[in-house]
């Protein structure tokens, strides 16, 4: 089993963690931004399939 070689700093591990925190933070600023969009009707550059009902004879 693989074991690091030196002890990683506090500082080093703080960084690392903020790092994917602000990734997870931006993602989900943009996924609620276009899904206010696509609710309002003016997404631009994604396509939202609106299903139309078929009409039976």
């Amino acid at each position: 089993m693989a074991v690091p070689k030196k002890k990683k700093s506090k500082s080093k591990r703080n960084h690392r963690h903020a790092v994917w925190k602000g990734k997870a933070a931006l993602a989900a600023q943009k996924a609620i931004s276009l899904g206010k969009s696509v609710l309002t009707g003016k997404a631009q550059g994604f396509v939202y399939p609106i299903e139309e009902e078929e009409e039976e004879e």
